[in-house]
């Protein structure tokens, strides 16, 4: 897996020139850094496959992992009609899934990949929260582990984290630092350079390997 640089070009000049007409005259640029991300994706869903069997058995199609460029401007402020990164979920749900999966975003001096859970609905919070209640010895071996933490020097995140105990669980709840947080994910960011070099794909494998369990987890609790 490696990232043109000229892909990175690409990104860095949709930033200055976001609008239609500059994007229609450069278009083939966009196809060819939009294929080098895909082909990206590509290596990482079969790196994935072979530690993954819900992964290799979705048999996933890179091209439908990747987001649109397009933005959705109907209800923001801000009116600049494309996004200026790529970003690719991995699920075995497909992308538009509620299950866990794991991501990666390509922006130049931005980039990132994790996986986990951002922010999910109230219902599927719900879920995830009594499965880590229920199943809270084997959530803390694995989100406390020596090795997690090594790589993930941040352990699990949150998006936010309330203040107290959500409705419906006590306050001391043997598992409430995490019944309080409204998501669940691992989150790395990772240079240009090594995107560009190709070194990166064995550091974002190893730690993709890394999030799998909690990832299993946390679906056994969406599914």
């Amino acid at each position: 897996m490696k990232i043109q640089k000229s892909t990175f070009d690409f990104l860095s000049k949709l930033k200055k020139n976001n609008n239609k007409e500059w994007f229609d005259a450069n278009r083939p640029l966009y196809e060819g850094a939009k294929a080098d991300f895909t082909q990206a994706v590509a290596d990482l869903i079969s790196g994935i496959s072979k530690f993954d069997d819900n992964i290799k058995a979705a048999g996933l199609d890179a091209k439908k992992c990747v987001n649109r460029i397009n933005r959705d401007i109907r209800f923001s402020k801000d009116k600049t009609p494309y996004k200026t990164n790529f970003f690719a979920i991995i699920s075995e749900g497909g992308k538009k899934s509620h299950l866990a999966s794991y991501f990666f975003q390509l922006v130049p001096g931005g980039s990132f990949f994790g996986g986990g859970v951002y922010m999910p609905e109230p219902p599927h919070l719900l879920d995830i929260r009594k499965e880590i209640q229920y199943g809270l010895k084997e959530w803390k071996k694995i989100v406390e582990d020596k090795q997690f933490l090594k790589v993930y020097p941040e352990g699990v995140q949150a998006p936010e984290i309330l203040t107290r105990a959500p409705k419906g669980f006590e306050p001391n709840d043997p598992a409430d630092e995490y019944i309080r947080m409204k998501g669940f994910y691992t989150y790395l960011e990772i240079p240009d350079a090594d995107l560009i070099s190709g070194k990166a794909e064995k550091q974002i494998l190893k730690a993709f390997a890394t999030t799998q369990p909690m990832i299993d987890f946390i679906n056994k609790g969406l599914k």
